[in-house]
C-alpha cells in the first residue's frame, strides 16, 4: 500500500475529522485534523482480508475458540519484543481505557489515590475521577529537552492513601522510551509505596530508530504487582475495532481480574478479535515496519518545519506518532497560540492543559498522515507565527 494515498475521512462517521469544526471552529472543508490518535492510513490487506471472509460468510455470531488469537498474541510478543507470554495470562477488553477502568474497579477502592506522572493521556484521568478515585498527579520535569522521572520528589509527595501507578510507557504525549534503568526506578517507586503497577504500552510497536522499548515484565522483581495493557489497535490503526489485552502474569491479581470481568459480563468483539489475529502475523509485521519508516519520514519533516519557528519547539520523538510541540518561547498566552494554531493554521491539535501538569504551553499534532499534509501543516503553522520570524 501506498502511506501518501489522500483518503477522505469526512463524513464516515470519523470522530477526528468529523467533529473538529464543533469542538475546535477548524472548519472540516479545509481544516486539517491533527488531534485523535488514530492514522489516516488503511490497516494491512491481512485485516481486510479477515474482515471480508467475515462479510462473505455472512453470519455474525458469537466469538468461540480464541486459540488462534491468543497464539498470535504470544507469537507477537515474543517475537517483536523478546516477552513470553502465556495464554492463561490474557484478558480482552473493549479497547484499553475500558482496560484501565477494569483494573481500578479489580483492585483499588473509592477514594484511592491513583498515580500518573504528567503530562499524560488525558482519558486516564477522566477514567479515574468517573469511577469516583482520585488523581495524584506527579509531574515530570523536562531534562536536556525531554521527560525525566523524579523519584525524590515523587517518594516525598505520596501520603499512603495511594494504591495504583498508572504507566505510559512509550509515553503519550511527550514520545519517550524509557530506559531499562528508568524502568527499575518505576517499580522500585511502586514498590515502596505498595502500588499496583499497570503498564498501558499501547504505543510499545511505534518506536523510532535509535530507541528500543521494554516491556515492564522483563524487568526483574515486579511480578507480583504489575498489570501489562497492550492492543492492535494503534500498531495497526483499528481503534474502531475497540479490541484490548489485560495481560495478569501473577495468578492472585489475575484472579482478582477474572471475578471483575465475569462480574460486568465482559465478552469479546467478535470483528476485533479476527482483525487482531490477522495483524498479529508475519504479514502485519512487515507493514509496521514500513509504516515506521514512513513515520520517521513524517516526524524529521515536522521537527524541522516547527522548530524552524521561533519560539516553537517539538519535544524529540522517540516513539509513538504524536508529537507533543511547546509554544512558551513564544511568550504567548495559550489562548493566543491556540488561536493561530486552530483559527489561522486551521489545524485542529489537543490542547496541552487536558493532559494534566506541565501541558499548559503544549500542543500534541498527530503526524500519522500522508506527507502532504504533514507539509501543509508546516506551511500553515510558518504562515501563523510569521510575525516572529
Amino acid at each position: 500500500m501506498s502511506f501518501d494515498e489522500i483518503i477522505d475521512r469526512r463524513g464516515t462517521h470519523c470522530a477526528k475529522w468529523d467533529k473538529m469544526e464543533p469542538i475546535y471552529g477548524v472548519p472540516k472543508d479545509d481544516g486539517l485534523a491533527m488531534w485523535v490518535a488514530d492514522m489516516d492510513f488503511r490497516p494491512p490487506a491481512c485485516v481486510q482480508d479477515a474482515l471480508q471472509k467475515m462479510v462473505d460468510h455472512g453470519v455474525y455470531g458469537y466469538f468461540g475458540d480464541d486459540s488462534k488469537y491468543l497464539a498470535a498474541i504470544a507469537w507477537w510478543m515474543e517475537n517483536r519484543h523478546g516477552w513470553q507470554v502465556e495464554k492463561d495470562w490474557i484478558f480482552t477488553t473493549h479497547g484499553l481505557v475500558n482496560g484501565t477502568a477494569m483494573c481500578l474497579e479489580a483492585f483499588t477502592q473509592p477514594g484511592d489515590g491513583i498515580v500518573m506522572f504528567t503530562p499524560i493521556y488525558h482519558a486516564f484521568g477522566r477514567v479515574i475521577t468517573g469511577l469516583g478515585r482520585r488523581v495524584v498527579e506527579c509531574e515530570m520535569p523536562i531534562v536536556d529537552g525531554r521527560y525525566a522521572l523524579d523519584f525524590d520528589a515523587w517518594d516525598a509527595q505520596m501520603d499512603g492513601s495511594e494504591t495504583m501507578l498508572i504507566l505510559c510507557s512509550p509515553h503519550n504525549p511527550g514520545g519517550r522510551v524509557w530506559t531499562e534503568e528508568e524502568l527499575e526506578g518505576v517499580a522500585a517507586f511502586a514498590k515502596r509505596h505498595d502500588l499496583i503497577l499497570v503498564s498501558d504500552e499501547i504505543h510499545h510497536d511505534l518506536v523510532y530508530p535509535g530507541n528500543r522499548h521494554t516491556p515492564m515484565a522483563k524487568i526483574a522483581g515486579i511480578e507480583d504487582r504489575l498489570v501489562m495493557m497492550t492492543a492492535t489497535t494503534k500498531t495497526f490503526n483499528i481503534a474502531g475495532s475497540h479490541i484490548g489485552n489485560v495481560i495478569v502474569p501473577d495468578p492472585a491479581l489475575r484472579a482478582r481480574f477474572a471475578a471483575k470481568v465475569n462480574g460486568l459480563g465482559i465478552s469479546p468483539n467478535s470483528f476485533g478479535m479476527h482483525m487482531a489475529t490477522a495483524a498479529y502475523s508475519p504479514e502485519g509485521a512487515v507493514w509496521v515496519d514500513d509504516l515506521m519508516n514512513y513515520l520517521d519520514g513524517n516526524r524529521k519533516i515536522f521537527d524541522a518545519g516547527v522548530n524552524a519557528i521561533p519560539g516553537l519547539r517539538s519535544m524529540p520523538l522517540e516513539a509513538t506518532y504524536l508529537s507533543w510541540v511547546d509554544f512558551a518561547g513564544t511568550g504567548m498566552a495559550p489562548d493566543e497560540f491556540t488561536k493561530r494554531v486552530c483559527g489561522t493554521a486551521k489545524i485542529a491539535a489537543n490542547a496541552g492543559p487536558t493532559f494534566g501538569k506541565g501541558g499548559d504551553s503544549f500542543l500534541r499534532f498527530n503526524i500519522a498522515t500522508p506527507r502532504a499534509r504533514i507539509e501543509e501543516a508546516v506551511s500553515r503553522l510558518q504562515d501563523a507565527f510569521a510575525d516572529l520570524q
